[in-house]
């Protein structure tokens, strides 16, 4: 009889621990104060670099636009085309060199520059070789879309690229599909490219001083990785239901097999 109490509460010990439990699963929880409310103050993000890859949408006006045709895209083609799949013919990518090729400009090396430094840069080549001030040049530089993938214990795994100027972690996950109750929330990956690599770096979605970190929001070609939690492969029940249905059903079949044994 002990030894059945004793192989039970083994048993029961090892079902209560596989549960997940609801402080895993709430976003931005106030870890170090009981307060109801807390006032988070969000740095400013720094201003992005332009990385080998990224495709660059830049606009030239003057006074009489005609005389900059040639530098700004046509737009031809096929009408029913994306945005994205626009941007990406229309658009002048960086190549492995860090450079772009505008017309009459040529090469531009625009490598880790900012997209404000990146309009200085060619209204300054602009004004030395094709027009006078009183053109009234103005330029724009924008990325074509923040693109980003998505992996793991997502809603839908894949890539995503969104026409805003900033996303943040909560806003890149939400357009993928919530984290289910099997992703860890207090581990989520950001592998960033950098001119010398990738690096990886780990956000806890469960701590409000997330909107602190210096990754909360993310960057052109960011891949974000949820891992999935240890108890999705144990097999006992992610609810406490499904641990209750999973601890009767074991109950049941120790018992029968021990009422067996002693016939």
């Amino acid at each position: 009889m002990k030894r059945f109490l004793l192989v039970i509460g083994v048993i029961l010990t090892s079902f209560l621990t596989s549960c997940i439990p609801h402080k895993d699963i709430v976003y931005l929880q106030n870890k170090n104060t009981a307060t109801d409310s807390l006032q988070v103050m969000i740095e400013q993000q720094k201003p992005y670099r332009v990385q080998i890859n990224d495709i660059l949408n830049i606009r030239i006006k003057v006074l009489d636009q005609d005389n900059v045709s040639i530098f700004n895209p046509i737009g031809e083609g096929n009408l029913n085309a994306s945005a994205s799949e626009r941007a990406y013919f229309d658009g002048f990518t960086v190549d492995n060199h860090g450079k772009i090729r505008i017309p009459e400009l040529g090469q531009l090396s625009v490598l880790g520059s900012t997209t404000a430094e990146i309009e200085e840069l060619i209204k300054e080549r602009l004004l030395a070789e094709q027009f006078k001030e009183t053109a009234n040049i103005f330029i724009t530089v924008k990325l074509s879309g923040l693109r980003y993938t998505a992996m793991g214990e997502v809603g839908s795994p894949g890539s995503q690229i969104l026409f805003q100027e900033r996303v943040n972690i909560f806003q890149a996950i939400a357009n993928v599909g919530e984290i289910p109750v099997t992703g860890d929330r207090k581990d989520v990956l950001i592998i960033r490219q950098y001119p010398q690599g990738q690096q990886i770096h780990h956000l806890d979605l469960t701590d409000v001083n997330v909107m602190n970190s210096p990754y909360y929001y993310i960057q052109p070609n960011d891949m974000i990785y949820v891992k999935p939690l240890p108890q999705t492969t144990w097999g006992t029940g992610i609810t406490g239901r499904e641990t209750l249905g999973t601890i009767i059903t074991v109950l049941g079949l120790v018992s029968t097999t021990i009422l067996l044994i002693s016939r």
